[in-house]
């Protein structure tokens, strides 16, 4: 699902988007698929993490669309850097299967979601928008298949209650499981029997105690707290 805490609106200008990823052949491929987009613009390619970095702050674009295994510097530390700039750039991670741990590690760097490099081009795009309009994308499948490979490590849900999130209410608690487990606001709203208003407010608070980006650092957190396990 695409979800967040951000307010969408008609574009004024296009998105501005850097392309990352050490194969010309892949960004040949993006540059190809965004480009026919009236709404996006292509401001720059860097073929590594340094590059990325030193673009990112140069040029400001919107949205990075960053590969995680790249020489000289990684997506992960790449966008770790970015985000530690506090530059006003948002990072969606471009990822395969067979990297899910640099996935993880992306996502607690301040990625703003993630997806498989085979994305249908509809679905990158409108993952794209959705980034730039202030919002995350959140694959609940993908991140599911993550987690799977780290249950062992992560906390027993039985043991005390998870520290730091002794700051939520009971139902902002509840409603933070709902959304780890992949639910849209509306689907918890339903869920709940409440309005989707009310369902956006605690998400907010959720954010906002937690100290949390946007909600998909809040679905990382609630599993590596233990609060919501893999197959839960």
């Amino acid at each position: 699902m695409t979800e967040g805490t951000g307010t969408a609106g008609a574009a004024e200008r296009p998105v501005r988007i850097l392309l990352v990823d050490d194969q010309p052949l892949l960004r040949t491929g993006f540059r190809m698929v965004l480009g026919a987009e009236d709404d996006l613009d292509i401001v720059g390619e860097a073929g590594d993490g340094v590059e990325a970095v030193d673009l990112a702050r140069r040029l400001l674009p919107d949205v990075v669309l960053m590969d995680i295994r790249m020489p000289r510097m990684d997506g992960v530390a790449a966008t770790r850097a970015i985000v530690d700039a506090r530059l006003p750039v948002r990072v969606l991670i471009l990822t395969t299967f067979d990297l899910d741990e640099y996935v993880v590690g992306a996502l607690r760097a301040g990625a703003s979601g993630f997806l498989a490099k085979d994305v249908p081009a509809d679905d990158l795009v409108s993952a794209i928008r959705t980034v730039a309009a202030g919002e995350a994308v959140v694959a609940p499948r993908i991140l599911k298949r993550l987690l799977d490979q780290f249950a062992d490590t992560l906390p027993d849900p039985s043991a005390a209650p998870p520290r730091g999130l002794d700051v939520l209410t009971e139902r902002e608690r509840e409603v933070l499981v709902h959304v780890a487990r992949g639910l849209s606001n509306a689907e918890i709203a339903r869920t709940l029997t409440v309005s989707e208003t009310t369902i956006k407010t605690h998400v907010g608070h959720v954010l906002t105690k937690l100290g949390l980006r946007d909600r998909v650092q809040a679905v990382v957190l609630a599993y590596e707290t233990g609060l919501v396990r893999p197959g839960s």
